[in-house]
């Protein structure tokens, strides 16, 4: 489906080290390539429903990472592995985005502090970075992300035998054979074969790499040919309570319109480099028509005058984050005070869920789900911010109980994590959850609760598909059971009604029906009738669930 160019050809003879700067400007065109194609990288979706998101979260995994680095002096590439390796950490989202994360926390443990990195150094943290990642995922999957950061490992380890002297040569090595087993996952994964796609995570981390080669070789960043770049800006999210020491206290951010005739891109990488002598966080993205501005500075008066010697500014705002965390302090105090033995936080993508899970004790809420996964970051703060000293977490997607596993092991409290794999299991759990009860009592009783509920959701197709004995059109309504396109029909009501006959054990089951954002109440309750006249056997419940994409959520237990 996805036919890859020549690899980026070299300027220069050969390069035979990397040091901190060139490493830097690796990861930030890694993260420009990606995020340019990062639609396309969404469409690899395997199901053709309107939620898949791996090119996204894998951005802004990525993002983080360049935001963490320019945040910082940098003194050795070694550092700069290092900020890599925090920066994708925190901003993880997604099973994608985890796994990215931690090829890079291995990564940075290989290269181990290096001042620069030769071919074998390089090679041995590609390395070091499989290992990591294949340990951080409980039952690896080939055919994935994974194998295709392990062939790429094999071959950078063999390139950097054969020429150390030269990265460039191993760079080009490893996007050549990271095509070959790409183009291979459709075999290694029955469904990427049926979808007609490689797998999403592979193509990726490829990306990544081929905007790391170019930026070295000093070739224009361009993506694999036949590959479609989105016209969407970079994705940047400052996050105020993440930052440990505020060295720098007023968050600053512009646009600088209008730029003068005769600006080019080296005025605007001097204007960065001002920047980052002035403060941290340095954000400087856009093009000699735009250009997006954003720096931690104590002297925000210095940014802006350095931003009017290339143009007009709009969209200013300043925030002072020094003020920010006085108050979030004052809250955290008044919230330890009255400390709970145990809480729970749980992942919600919808305001009707939302209020549901707070009325169940629910202590934090964590907004995200199907079309938006929170970071580790974002569940870590969460259970941070939870008054108890135990904490558990109910991530209610599959692709977001990887990054809740991360978050519990940096957070500063104890925590445990419900593997549910959506609302109903997390509702499910959090229903038998009791404060008085012991840590292992609880923990059985959430995760046996969720395992009763089986769930189906309804939905339309996004692209035509075919999947097992299913011929499904752009449009068609679609019903998933436990995550599994199960049927077709014309309407929404048809496929949940279909939905219900493969979901319900018996006659004496509950039924929950959950309708999401743009159902109204009276077109639910027209389906929520049907349910009770076909199974007047069940206990049946409705509520606004709240949920994007899905109009109707059926939980069965």
């Amino acid at each position: 489906m996805y036919n890859v160019s020549e690899p980026p050809k070299s300027t220069l003879k050969k390069v035979p080290f990397v040091d901190a700067l060139q490493l830097r400007e690796m990861l930030i065109a890694g993260a420009s390539l990606l995020e340019r194609n990062r639609e396309a990288v969404d469409a690899l979706n395997v199901f053709p429903v309107p939620d898949g998101d791996t090119g996204t979260n894998m951005s802004l995994t990525i993002m983080a990472a360049v935001r963490e680095v320019n945040g910082h002096e940098i003194n050795n590439a070694g550092e700069v592995a290092e900020y890599i390796a925090k920066g994708t950490l925190r901003g993880a989202r997604g099973n994608s985005g985890v796994i990215l994360s931690q090829l890079f926390r291995g990564f940075a443990r290989g290269v181990d502090h290096a001042e620069r990195l030769d071919a074998r150094l390089f090679a041995k943290g590609l390395k070091a970075g499989v290992e990591t990642a294949y340990k951080a995922v409980m039952k690896p999957k080939e055919g994935t992300i994974l194998t295709v950061a392990r062939f790429v490992a094999d071959e950078a380890t063999r390139q950097a035998e054969r020429d150390p002297e030269d990265i460039i040569a191993l760079l080009n090595a490893v996007l050549v054979q990271g095509e070959i087993i790409l183009r291979k996952t459709p075999d290694m994964l029955p469904v990427l074969k049926q979808a007609g796609v490689v797998d999403a995570g592979g193509r990726g981390l490829l990306l990544i790499y081929s905007g790391m080669a170019s930026a070295l070789s000093g070739a224009p960043i361009e993506p694999p040919s036949g590959m479609t770049e989105s016209d969407g800006q970079v994705v940047f999210s400052d996050d105020h309570d993440a930052i440990e020491d505020i060295k720098y206290a007023y968050c600053t951010e512009f646009f600088i319109q209008y730029l003068a005739e005769t600006t080019t891109d080296d005025d605007v990488a001097l204007f960065r480099r001002k920047l980052n002598r002035i403060g941290d966080c340095v954000l400087v993205v856009g093009d000699l028509s735009l250009v997006k501005v954003h720096v931690h500075t104590n002297d925000p008066g210095k940014a802006l005058q350095a931003g009017l010697m290339l143009g007009e500014l709009t969209g200013l705002k300043i925030e002072n984050m020094v003020e920010q965390r006085r108050e979030r302090i004052a809250r955290q105090a008044v919230e330890s005070a009255k400390e709970h033995e145990y809480g729970v936080v749980a992942v919600s993508q919808g305001e009707g869920f939302t209020r549901i899970f707070k009325d169940l004790n629910v202590i934090n809420i964590v907004k995200g789900g199907q079309t938006m996964n929170p970071s580790i970051e974002d569940l870590t703060r969460a259970i941070d911010d939870t008054p108890a000293k135990t904490v558990f977490v109910l991530p209610n997607n599959g692709n977001i109980i990887l990054a809740a596993e991360q978050a519990c092991t940096v957070t500063k409290r104890k925590a445990c994590v419900i593997p549910t794999k959506n609302v109903p299991m997390g509702i499910a759990a959090a229903l038998v959850y009791q404060e008085s009860a012991e840590l292992e009592t609880n923990f059985a009783r959430m995760r046996e609760a969720a395992e009763r509920v089986t769930t189906g959701m309804v939905t339309r197709a996004v692209r035509d598909s075919q999947f097992e004995d299913l011929t499904i059109h752009e449009g068609d309504v679609i019903g998933l059971c436990n995550g599994r396109i199960s049927n077709v029909g014309p309407t929404e009501d048809s496929v949940a009604l279909g939905l219900l006959e493969m979901l319900l054990p018996s006659q004496d089951s509950l039924i929950t029906l959950y309708y999401g954002e743009g159902v109204s109440e009276e077109t639910a309750q027209s389906l929520f009738g049907r349910i009770l006249e076909k199974y007047p056997g069940c206990d049946s419940e409705m509520h606004e669930g709240g949920q994007a994409l899905y109009p109707f959520i059926i939980a069965v237990e």
